[in-house]
């Protein structure tokens, strides 16, 4: 009698454990459709298409249901618009596959598109009224891309108006966007919306832009992985500018390997756009080769303290940074530190150059006849704007209109170039292959909170030497909050970023989702 007793026993057993897998959000678990988004990959949802337990179909209508269910509802107000020909484009895919029996390189991946990449089928407002309603005659060069390789453009985010904010998300299309780890706080800016999106998985991976903090901050607050790659290794066609001189485009994901997957997608020449004259020849068959577990081994990082010594930065951010150096340590890497970078105040005073009413003025007259405005001065006159943006664009007006923008491009501008010879000076004096800070020295701030530490450590080394930064997951604080770490390297050196940060991330993982959208 005693073998079937211990027998019902183990079973109780096993149900108790799978329900608490189940409880837990274990990757055992299933939606309705029989597939799991939570946290998925690329390489996951095309493991499915292969396996038949998967149709692209499917897939997006997973990602409404949850858009559909928690973006409003929730008040994380992430999405703008949702693509109505997302489920059409998703039946071709699988007809496709069904006919061909391969897979593109992004075959059936549903993207979220920050609202300042032209799309020819959803609108493109760069988060202002001034466009509301204005579709595009085709997509943006990087839009483009993604599409050939299979990929489907499933919803546009919510930005920061004109993408001028780094520390919130607010635009006068759509309002203001929270942060999924906490609703009360916010997902920085500009690309709010697109992080806030891809960490609440209500899509695969995402586009966001970056001036000078706005992919790599948002992933950071979101516990993303931002690429801002080099200047000029990608084309910046098509999407409404901030600056620029400094604007660039790329991944935000959920993993290293995602973001790679992304950037090998955009990576390229577009005679669009002449800065990418930079990376002929430099652009390798693949990045995907350089995902390498052992990428720290040997890696020579440099850990930059100018922004950690600040009064104002916070002492668990701190302390998980100090976890990431021991981390990088112990994954093989030589630890060079402090790192420091001479006369880094004189070298970085007045380094921005405000281009903003050139450049999209110049945006709007490429247009014609599809402009809906005509200028920025048309903006401000007719008040279509959020109210606090206001004296944002009034300053803007007060630079005097030139035909030539008032600075150079990255490479040819003095200060910039003085600025990037003494980084990379500094790098081979002390022997170092990367620079390593916080992305942020803060917390996510609160809602509508403007006084206290904001923290971002973005503005100046990637922005104006041309230099790509990667932002990769280090950790929680508070229990719940995000932070990033910060990498950089020299120019067109992603394939050693790529090493280094995949390494690290594989060696803590420290990503989890959001508990209010798991």
């Amino acid at each position: 009698m005693s073998r079937p007793s211990n027998f019902s026993s183990i079973l109780i057993c096993i149900s108790l454990l799978m329900a608490f897998m189940m409880a837990c959000g274990s990757k055992q678990e299933v939606t309705p459709k029989g597939f799991y988004v939570i946290e998925t990959t690329i390489e996951d949802i095309h493991e499915a298409y292969r396996s038949g337990n998967l149709t692209c179909r499917e897939l997006v209508e997973i990602y409404l249901e949850r858009i559909d269910k928690y973006d409003k509802s929730t008040r994380l107000n992430a999405i703008v618009v949702v693509n109505q020909d997302a489920l059409k484009t998703a039946d071709e895919l699988d007809e496709e596959f069904q006919k061909t029996g391969q897979l593109r390189p992004l075959h059936g991946i549903p993207v979220i598109v920050k609202d300042n990449y032209e799309t020819y089928d959803m609108q493109t407002t760069g988060g202002s009224i001034a466009l509301k309603g204005f579709i595009p005659p085709d997509d943006a060069y990087q839009v483009r891309k993604l599409r050939e390789a299979g990929a489907i453009m499933l919803v546009k985010s919510n930005m920061a108006e004109w993408a001028f904010s780094p520390y919130h998300t607010l635009s006068s299309t759509a309002g203001v966007t929270a942060n999924p780890y906490d609703l009360s706080r916010v997902p920085a800016g500009s690309s709010g919306g697109t992080a806030a999106a891809v960490a609440a998985n209500f899509g695969a991976v995402g586009l966001g832009t970056d001036t000078g903090n706005s992919i790599r901050g948002p992933s950071s607050h979101c516990a993303l992985v931002g690429i801002r790659s080099t200047m000029g290794l990608t084309s910046r066609d098509g999407i409404i500018p901030l600056y620029l001189r400094n604007d660039i485009g790329g991944p935000m994901c959920r993993t290293v390997e995602d973001a790679v997957r992304i950037l090998e997608v955009i990576a390229g020449y577009d005679p669009n756009d002449p800065i990418t004259e930079k990376c002929k020849g430099k652009v390798p068959e693949n990045y995907t080769q350089f995902l390498d577990k052992d990428g720290l081994k040997g890696a020579h990082i440099g850990v930059f303290r100018l922004y950690t010594d600040r009064s104002t930065a916070d002492p668990q951010v701190l302390a998980l940074f100090e976890q990431a150096i021991e981390d990088i340590k112990m994954a093989g890497a030589e630890i060079v530190d402090p790192f420091v970078i001479p006369d880094f105040g004189r070298l970085t005073k007045g380094i921005w150059c405000d281009m903003f009413r050139h450049d999209l003025n110049n945006y709007l007259a490429a247009l014609g006849d599809n402009a809906p405005i005509q200028n920025l001065l048309e903006v401000y006159n007719k008040g279509l704007f959020a109210t606090p943006n206001k004296m944002r664009i009034f300053r803007a007006l007060e630079v005097p209109l030139q035909e030539e923008p008032a600075c150079k491009d990255l490479y040819t501008e003095p200060k910039n170039v003085a600025f990037q010879e003494a980084v990379l000076k500094a790098m081979a004096d002390q022997n170092v292959d990367f620079i390593i800070y916080p992305t942020w020295n803060n917390p996510p701030r609160k809602l509508n909170d403007f006084k206290s530490p904001a923290g971002d450590n973005s503005q100046l080394i990637p922005p104006h030497t041309g230099m790509p930064g990667f932002t990769v997951p280090m950790g929680f604080t508070y229990k719940n909050l995000p932070a990033g770490l910060q990498i950089v390297g020299r120019h067109f050196a992603e394939p050693d970023l790529i090493r280094v940060a995949y390494a690290y991330e594989q060696a803590t993982q420290y990503r989890h989702p959001p508990k209010r959208f798991d």
